[in-house]
């Protein structure tokens, strides 16, 4: 019991670093460099060890069956973590404009049709096991950080879908409902598929070689 809730307090702390990214990057008027500065929120999580369900999700292949009720908390832990971080920003003399900004970026993502969301859901994390399994695993100490540099950067300017971050925009623009949830679902089964992809890649290979 104390380690579900300690794993959930860390998911919480994770939302929040992802929601600093968020709002950073609707306060910048240019993508690139609101892409850039997102990179702050995985940064966050990584060199603290915070529980963040798309980069979690990418380790579920290696582990029991268990695994799956930790995932469920993180995400519940993310989405705590993410609507209390807007909740706070919302209260704020930046919150009427940046909730606006949130507003516009929520109505197309929430316009979009099921198998897009999904689709550039599984894109955007490929790209984030791509950048936290380089943290995890690089031996050379600027190419950890690299690794989650471009890994954010890239799937922001591309336009996939990071269900967490979502979890902050749909809370900043105030537009959560039925509908949202569904969609938020299909981000999350997306962004799993999507972190299983080459860790179900490595695995194969290893059988065939074998």
């Amino acid at each position: 019991m104390k380690k579900t809730l300690a794993d959930f307090i860390y998911a919480i702390m994770a939302g929040m670093s992802i929601s600093l990214g968020g709002t950073v990057f609707l306060a910048l008027d240019n993508k690139v460099l609101g892409a850039i500065f997102f990179t702050v929120g995985l940064f966050t999580v990584c060199v603290n060890g915070f529980n963040l369900f798309t980069g979690k999700v990418g380790y579920v292949l290696e582990n029991k069956p268990s695994y799956l009720m930790f995932l469920l908390n993180v995400w519940l832990g993310n989405l705590v973590g993410t609507w209390g971080t807007a909740m706070l920003i919302r209260m704020t003399r930046v919150g009427e404009a940046m909730s606006a900004k949130a507003l516009g970026i929520c109505e197309t993502k929430l316009a979009d049709s099921p198998l897009s969301i999904f689709v550039l859901a599984i894109f955007c994390n490929v790209l984030m096991y791509i950048a936290v399994e380089g943290y995890r695993s690089n031996g050379h100490e600027f190419g950890k950080y690299l690794g989650i540099f471009f890994g954010v950067t890239v799937f922001i300017l591309s336009g996939f879908e990071h269900c967490v971050a979502n979890m902050f925009y749909f809370s900043m623009a105030g537009v959560w409902d039925m509908h949202t949830f569904v969609w938020l679902i299909i981000m999350t089964l997306g962004n799993a598929v999507g972190g299983m992809l080459l860790p179900a890649c490595r695995i194969l290979r290893e059988k065939l070689t074998c």
